[in-house]
């Protein structure tokens, strides 16, 4: 023991090279000259290997016997000290010397996993850093020494659980960076996973805090890890669940795409940034102006400029898509996720901040999948209330679980619970607008549960004077306008781009037949064309097809005498001209968007057919026109009957031409099947649809000016802000937040000053009565001022003396 001791004490004295014994070196030179010249030290070698093993076996021995006394190698920071030093000597040199040090790491890893506790902590954080270069050096594989640096994380030790944690997360990134090696990710994660699912706390957590943060990196972003980690939601611990809970909503959070929020980004990275301006003038200067030397510095300068911009946009296209990538989406089993956590939710003893945290995750996942959780809904209607804590989050929670897959019975109790206790007359206003808020984005994915009576009720808080309660009502209407006019009365309608429009029944699915869109591709230069156009060519085209001139001279003279009818009759035409239009753009599709191409497409016989077909109807309407004219009937009556004879001639002639045209656009379609290479889809093609949808959905919102409403697979997608749900609200400010309004509010103001003092305190010279106050005054008027002043001062003490000298004494 005493010679063991001896070595390990005289290991702090300089070494001899061998073969040079005047030459004295210490370990950093020596261990560069043993990497220059592996060969030629040996000797010194050996000496520091036998050192190392004879002082780590003295450590091991006093962590068996648990040997803590103040005299013990383990108290003497000397002894720590060198032995940490040679760790990380023989480490550095293990790389030139593979035989001699075959054992060494696997010695240095045992030694560090059974004596890790015991071992003081400067030794054990530089033993650590030893093994940290071999696993670098790849001497060692990550995978033999992970389960040993996540129990290094539990330890009392803040900088060793630093530095363990991060050479983890670096070193598997580093492992996946050219490429995704599976077999060993897979290899790392059952380690890990197994970790998580133990029940010791400190190993979950660290396990989970290291897979949570390569998942945020995107280093495992797989379904293994993204479901590793929802299911640790089921931990005995509540602290590991309410880990989970906040990772799973920090990825929900909601990023404000309002043009405040952008205008502040740009205008906090133009102040960190002010150099960065990018415009022509910009461009010009750089490769126009100024000397080869100063356009070389301006277009970098640029290029630098460019560069950032489009990785600001990256990173911020990246950040707004993080929704789809959310770990909740990539759940194998969403259902049985779902119920498992809802029975944990309603048997819990936690407080009533985790309670909403699992209510969010909940809802969250029965929107993103849309699944169907009968029992969920019952559970939000007891805590409906509008003094209730945290209400606007529970209520975006209760809209998020809602989504058409849902019967409407099952969410109709909690509908109605919503618009009992927050809409009505003695509510406050900022309960009745977040309660028709929140009935508006219910209703926007369960139009169904809404109903005539209800919504014209709610839609007469469109008069109220709180603009809260007033907007949200018109965001009602124009709902409503969209998804089902015929529940508004005919005031409330506006014009709706489809009056007949009506939400589809539960369970109604519209199943395609053909590539979505594809008609596009056939309609490419149409679209292209502008939209007036575009209308007027439509309109002659029906004009010339369906209708011939004399239906149309009577068609212009209805148009013309029925402006002076009664509304009523107005009314029953035009819903009768909307059921009409309708049946004929139920009835064929394609043959509507054909019409254009009509002629250069007939054939003879078809020519034929439609005229034969035509005459028909035209003599068999004759019969009928001459029976309803009477000699002594009105005129406008007159014309008001002869319309509605058209509209059936019309129907007919419409029925007829629309079969002829449905064969056309057969035709059509089979000749440009094979224009599409037969049928099959190039990714060009798919790209041309794309783009040729966005701009028909362009059109379609300008000349619809309203806004579009989202499939139901975007609003599953969609999360809901609960500070959306408080829009226009007026919230009651405390004495700090009006000050600080107020202060906020004088920051552009100057000081307060007075009008004299601004005006004594201006610069730019004085003005003419200023002068004339400071003129010297001549030496005679100086005397007449003296004189009178004197004067005035002896007539008042002559009347000082004297009580009463009449009424009129004071003019004396």
């Amino acid at each position: 023991m005493v010679s063991q001791l001896s070595l390990v004490s005289g290991s702090a004295e300089p070494l001899s090279a061998s073969g040079r014994s005047s030459e004295k070196l210490s370990l950093p030179s020596l261990q560069s000259k043993m990497k220059t010249d592996p060969e030629g030290y040996g000797t010194e070698l050996h000496l520091i290997r036998s050192q190392f093993y004879s002082a780590l076996e003295l450590f091991q021995q006093q962590a068996a016997l648990n040997f803590s006394s103040i005299s013990g190698v383990g108290a003497d920071p000397t002894v720590a000290k060198d032995l940490g030093d040679r760790a990380m000597f023989l480490a550095h040199v293990t790389l030139f010397y593979p035989k001699q040090l075959a054992e060494f790491p696997s010695d240095l890893a045992a030694f560090l996993k059974s004596s890790a506790r015991t071992l003081p902590s400067g030794l054990r954080f530089h033993v650590t850093q030893a093994l940290i270069l071999l696993v670098n050096r790849k001497i060692i594989d990550i995978k033999d020494t992970l389960a040993l640096f996540m129990e290094l994380q539990t330890l009392d030790d803040r900088n060793l659980r630093k530095l363990a944690f991060s050479h983890v997360v670096h070193s598997i990134r580093r492992m996946n960076k050219n490429h995704k090696n599976e077999a060993q990710n897979r290899a790392l994660q059952n380690v890990l996973f197994a970790l998580l699912q133990q029940e010791d706390e400190a190993k979950a957590k660290r396990s989970l805090i290291t897979l949570c943060e390569l998942h945020r990196r995107k280093v495992w972003f797989d379904d293994r890890t993204a479901n590793a980690v929802c299911m640790a939601c089921f931990h005995s611990s509540s602290r590991i669940m309410i880990a989970v809970l906040s990772f799973l909503l920090d990825y929900e959070k909601i990023e404000d795409d309002d043009e405040d929020a952008d205008a502040l980004s740009s205008e906090d990275e133009m102040a960190k940034n002010p150099q960065v301006v990018i415009n022509k003038e910009t461009a010009y200067k750089a490769h126009h102006k100024g000397t080869t030397a100063s356009k070389k510095k301006k277009k970098a300068k640029l290029q630098r400029a460019i560069r950032s911009m489009k990785r600001q946009q990256r990173l911020s296209s990246e950040s707004s898509n993080n929704s789809y990538y959310s770990p909740l989406y990539h759940l194998k089993d969403a259902q049985g996720f779902v119920e498992k956590l809802f029975s944990r939710l309603q048997t819990c003893n936690e407080r009533f901040e985790v309670k909403m945290m699992m209510l969010k995750v909940i809802a969250r996942t029965v929107g993103l999948h849309r699944l169907i959780l009968l029992n969920f809904y019952p559970f939000l209607q007891r805590y409906v209330q509008p003094h209730q804590k945290d209400i606007t989050n529970l209520l975006a929670a209760a809209v998020q679980a809602c989504h058409d897959m849902v019967p409407p019975d099952a969410v109709e109790p909690l509908f109605k619970q919503i618009v009992n206790q927050f809409v009505h007359d003695r509510s406050r206003p900022e309960a009745i607008a977040v309660g028709l808020n929140v009935i508006r984005e219910i209703c926007l994915r369960m139009p169904l549960l809404m109903n005539e009576d209800l919504l014209q009720d709610l839609v007469l808080y469109k008069k109220s004077h709180e603009k809260a309660v007033s907007a949200a009502a018109r965001s009602l209407i124009t709902l409503f306008r969209e998804i089902c006019p015929s529940l508004l009365v005919k005031k409330d309608r506006g014009r709706p781009v489809d009056p007949k429009a009506k939400p589809k029944a539960y369970g109604e699915v519209n199943v395609l037949s053909n590539v979505p869109d594809i008609e596009l591709l056939e309609h490419e230069d149409e679209i292209d064309v502008s939209e007036d156009d575009e209308s007027g060519d439509e309109a002659a085209s029906i004009s010339s097809d369906d209708v011939n001139e004399d239906s149309d001279d009577e068609k212009s003279q209805y148009t013309a005498d029925g402006g002076s009818e009664d509304e009523d009759m107005v009314d029953e035409e035009d819903d009768e001209n909307c059921s009409i239009d309708e049946d004929e753009s139920d009835s064929d599709d394609p043959g509507e968007d054909e019409n254009d191409d009509v002629d250069e497409i007939e054939t003879e016989e078809l020519d034929a057919e439609e005229d034969d077909d035509y005459e028909e109807v035209s003599d068999s309407s004759k019969p009928d026109d001459s029976a309803g004219d009477g000699g002594n009937e009105d005129p406008k009556a007159k014309a008001r009957k002869r319309k509605l004879s058209d509209f059936e001639g019309q129907l007919i002639a419409a029925d007829t031409s629309l079969r002829a045209l449905k064969r056309l656009a057969e035709v059509k379609m089979s000749g440009s099947s094979s224009d599409l290479a037969d049928g099959i889809l190039s990714d060009e093609h798919f790209q041309k649809i794309k783009k040729l949808k966005a701009k028909k959905e362009a059109k379609t919102a300008l000349a619809q000016q309203g806004f579009k409403i989202p499939s139901s697979d975007q609003l599953s997608f969609k999360r809901v802000d609960p500070s959306k749900l408080e829009a226009h609200v007026r919230l009651k400010l405390n004495k700090e937040e009006r000050l600080a309004l107020v202060k906020a509010g004088r920051e552009d103001r100057g000081q307060y000053q007075a009008r004299t003092a601004i005006k004594q305190n201006k610069t730019g010279g004085l003005s003419n009565r200023q002068k004339e106050h400071k003129k010297y005054m001549p030496l005679a008027a100086k005397k007449a001022k003296a004189q009178r002043s004197r004067q005035e001062k002896n007539k008042k003490k002559l009347r000082s003396g004297k009580q009463f000298r009449g009424k009129k004494a004071w003019k004396q």
